[in-house]
């Protein structure tokens, strides 16, 4: 595939997403062929970066690979009650309680959100797998096989949770401004404007 580099370093610059209410997002492409890109909605920031090509009037935004878990099982033992205890461990204490769990067993799926400790217990049985996801990264969900005859396990975030991981991400050239969907929000026709 040929690149036209005037073409494409004509195309860098600082895009702004307009026309949604309370939300700031946006990328930034270099002239290196490299991207940086920011969501903003309320006390929730986003970030992702990454490699853009261009190809006609078509970008196309990819990002490292995305590691398999968003968190880490730092503990997991055998404690002498009826429960399995999941706990979220991290130093904001705010996020903990935003982590949705849910457990597989062989003939049904119990799931619920932590509570402001970070933690949430559900009855003892021999677990198949649990899945662990933030709630505000709604996309990233990860699986763990757990050991079945314990019942504590203790994850904390990864330092990645928070970023967003391109893969094969499109937008279109229009005029000086681009347009396409946004990684983030509810499916639909989205404008960045060049500045």
């Amino acid at each position: 595939m040929v690149i036209n580099i005037h073409a494409q370093t004509a195309v860098a610059g600082e895009y702004y997403l307009r026309g949604v209410m309370e939300t700031a997002s946006g990328f930034l492409l270099k002239p290196d062929s490299t991207f940086e890109f920011f969501f903003s909605y309320g006390a929730l920031d986003r970030a992702g970066s990454g490699n853009w090509v261009m190809k006609g009037s078509k970008i196309t935004f990819n990002s490292k690979p995305k590691p398999v878990h968003d968190f880490a099982l730092i503990n997991c033992k055998t404690v002498k009650d009826s429960f399995i205890t999941i706990k979220i461990t991290d130093n904001s204490t705010l996020l903990q309680r935003y982590v949705n769990a849910q457990l597989k067993f062989a003939d049904t799926t119990i799931g619920g959100m932590t509570n402001e400790n970070g933690e949430i217990k559900f009855p003892r049985r021999e677990i198949e797998n649990l899945s662990l996801q933030f709630k505000f990264c709604p996309e990233k969900i990860s699986l763990f096989d757990l050991d079945k005859k314990q019942n504590y396990f203790e994850f904390r975030f990864e330092p990645w949770l928070m970023e967003y991981f391109f893969n094969h991400f499109h937008l279109t050239i229009d005029g000086r401004d681009l347009k396409g969907s946004h990684p983030l929000l509810k499916e639909g026709d989205y404008r960045y404007e060049k500045r």
